[in-house]
C-alpha cells in the first residue's frame, strides 16, 4: 500500500466522524493534527437541529458497529466511559418495527432466538428456519468481505488478487454469490414478501434499489440485523461532540468556523491549507473529508463526474407525547412499507431526469426519546418529544425538481400518508421546525443533492470507488462516504482510519 512519507503536520478538513477518525488515529501516532471545520460544531452528516426547547438529530440515526467508535478512542488512549462527556450507548431490541401494508407488523431482533419466535409468529416455523439459513448466508457474505473490501485501501483493482489470502477471499465471494443482487440471493432463501423487504432495503444505504445492488451489500443487512442497533443517550450528535473532545484532550487542534477554500501546493504537493477568512495552516498533507464537489473544487484537477445515490427528504420536528402514545408503533426506529415496492424504488433510481418521488412512500420514523427519556421536553406546559421522518426521493439529477417551491406541499402529503396509516394526530401534532431536502444537501457541496454521495453500483465498489490517494496530488488523502469504503456511519469511521494509515500510521486492527 502507497503511503505519504513525512508527513508529520496534517490539516483534516471536516469534523465529521470520518474526519474525527483520521484526527485520533493520526493524533495517537504522535502527529501534529489540525482539524478545520466550517461549520459551528462538529459532526458533519451526524449533525443537529436546534427547534424551540429541543435538539435533534439532522443526520444519521443508526449506529451499528460502536466498537469502531472504541477503536478511534482507544487510538489516543481514552475510552467511552473517560471522555468528557461520556459516551453512553444501548443495544435496541428490537432494532427496528417493520409496518406493512397489510396491516401486519414484525419486530426485527438481532438476536437470533428472538428473531426465530417472531418470525414463527408472523410468517410460520418454515419461515424461521429458512431465516436462519438466510442469517448465515449474510454472516458469510461479511466475514468474506470486511478485511478485502471494507477494512482495506487499494492502489489498484490488482490488489484483490495481489495475494493468496486476497485471491482466497475474493474466490469465497463469488462462491457465495456476493457479485450477484442482493435481491435475488434473498428471494432464494426466503419466501415472505415482508422478511424480503426487511433484509433488502439496507441497499438504499449505498444508494442503490434493492433489487439492483450487488448481493455483497448483504454485508450491511447483516449489521442492521444481526450485529446489533443502537442508540445514543443525546442523540448521535454525541458521538462527534465525545470523539471530538477525546482528539482536543489529546492535544490536537479544532477549529471550528473555518471553511477551507484552497490549497497551497509546492512542487506538486500540498504545504498548506487556507481558509475563507484569510488563515493559512501549513501541513506535510492534508486529509480531505467533504463531499465530491468540494473536494474536486480544491484539488488542481477535477475527477470525473460520479453516479450519486438517491436523495431523501427528512422532517426534524417535535410533537406532543399526548399524541405519540395513541401510536400503535412504540419503537425507535420504525420503517413504515409502503404496498409497493420494486415499482416505488424504480420512480427514485431513474436516471436523466426521469426520477420522482415515491407515490407509495416507505417512511423511517425515528422517535429517539423512547431510548432516552431525557430528550423529552416541555414547552407551553405540555411534554414533546423530538421526531423525525425520512422519505427516500430521487437527487438531482435523477430530478431537478424545484425543492424550494415542493417542500411544505410535500410534508403535508407525508403527513397526510402517515395520519391514512394509523398516525393518529401527526398532521396537526408534529411541529415541523426544519424540512431537508435535495436542495438542502446541494447547498452544503453534496453531489447531486444526496447525503448518500456515490451510488454503490459495480463501477463505484471497491476497488472501483474513488480511492483515498491520489498520486497526482501528493500529500493529499481522501476520507468520507465518496471513498473507500463508502456510505455509512461504520464505513467511514474506517475511512478514517484507512486515511490515517496511508499517512504512515502503523494500521490497528
Amino acid at each position: 500500500m502507497r503511503t505519504v512519507p513525512g508527513a508529520d503536520r496534517v490539516v483534516v478538513v471536516g469534523a465529521g466522524l470520518a474526519g474525527l477518525s483520521a484526527a485520533l488515529y493520526l493524533r495517537g501516532a504522535g502527529k501534529d493534527v489540525t482539524v478545520l471545520e466550517r461549520a459551528d460544531d462538529v459532526g458533519g452528516r451526524v449533525g443537529s437541529y436546534h427547534g424551540p426547547g429541543y435538539e435533534i438529530d439532522n443526520g444519521a440515526t443508526v449506529l451499528t458497529m460502536p466498537e469502531l467508535i472504541d477503536d478511534a478512542l482507544a487510538a489516543v488512549g481514552t475510552d467511552r466511559n473517560s471522555v468528557r462527556p461520556a459516551l453512553r450507548t444501548r443495544r435496541l431490541s428490537p432494532a427496528y418495527h417493520a409496518r406493512f401494508a397489510d396491516g401486519t407488523s414484525i419486530d426485527v431482533h438481532s438476536d437470533p432466538d428472538a428473531m426465530v419466535a417472531e418470525i414463527s409468529r408472523v410468517c410460520g416455523p418454515d419461515e424461521a428456519r429458512r431465516y436462519l439459513g438466510l442469517r448465515a448466508w449474510l454472516a458469510d457474505i461479511f466475514d468474506a468481505e470486511f478485511d478485502r473490501f471494507m477494512d482495506a485501501s487499494f492502489d489498484s483493482p490488482l490488489d484483490l488478487v495481489s495475494s493468496p489470502a486476497a485471491l482466497r477471499d475474493l474466490t469465497r465471494l463469488l462462491r457465495l454469490g456476493g457479485f450477484g443482487r442482493l435481491g435475488a440471493q434473498v428471494n432464494r432463501r426466503v419466501t415472505d414478501p415482508r422478511l424480503r423487504r426487511v433484509f433488502t432495503f439496507q441497499a438504499l444505504y449505498a444508494g442503490v434499489a434493492p433489487a439492483r445492488a450487488l448481493a455483497v451489500y448483504g454485508a450491511i443487512a447483516h449489521m442492521d440485523t444481526s450485529l446489533g442497533v443502537y442508540a445514543v443517550d443525546g442523540g448521535m450528535r454525541s458521538v462527534a461532540r465525545a470523539m471530538a473532545a477525546a482528539f482536543v484532550e489529546a492535544g490536537g487542534r479544532l477549529e471550528l468556523g473555518r471553511e477551507v477554500t484552497s490549497l497551497d501546493l509546492s512542487a506538486g504537493r500540498v504545504d498548506g491549507v487556507r481558509t475563507r477568512d484569510g488563515q493559512r495552516f501549513p501541513c506535510d498533507a492534508a486529509v480531505l473529508t467533504p463531499d465530491t464537489p468540494v473536494v474536486d473544487g480544491l484539488l488542481p484537477r477535477r475527477r470525473c463526474r460520479t453516479l450519486a445515490a438517491p436523495s431523501a427528504v427528512v422532517l426534524h420536528g417535535s410533537i406532543p407525547t399526548g399524541v405519540t402514545r395513541g401510536w400503535a408503533a412504540q419503537h425507535h426506529h420504525v420503517i413504515d412499507f409502503g404496498g409497493e415496492w420494486d415499482r416505488t424504488f424504480a420512480e427514485i433510481t431513474r436516471s436523466r431526469g426521469r426520477g420522482r418521488p415515491m407515490s407509495d412512500p416507505s417512511l423511517l420514523i425515528t422517535r429517539p426519546a423512547l431510548s432516552d427519556p431525557g430528550l423529552r421536553f416541555t414547552r407551553e406546559g405540555v411534554e414533546h418529544e423530538p421526531l423525525s421522518v425520512l422519505a427516500p426521493c430521487p437527487n438531482l439529477d435523477s430530478a431537478p425538481l424545484a425543492w424550494a417551491e415542493l417542500a411544505v406541499p410535500y410534508r403535508n402529503e407525508l403527513l397526510d400518508v402517515l395520519d391514512r396509516r394509523g398516525y393518529g394526530g401527526i398532521t396537526d401534532g408534529f411541529r415541523v421546525d426544519h424540512i431537508d431536502t435535495p436542495a438542502t444537501w446541494h447547498a452544503r457541496g453534496m453531489q447531486a443533492g444526496s447525503p448518500f454521495s456515490s451510488a454503490h453500483v459495480f463501477r463505484q465498489t471497491g476497488p472501483f470507488r474513488r480511492r483515498n490517494l491520489d498520486p497526482a496530488v501528493p500529500g493529499v488523502v481522501l476520507a468520507g462516504s465518496a471513498t473507500v469504503p463508502g456510505v455509512g456511519v461504520p464505513t467511514v469511521l474506517l475511512s478514517g482510519r484507512l486515511a490515517a494509515e496511508r499517512l504512515g500510521v502503523p494500521p490497528r486492527r
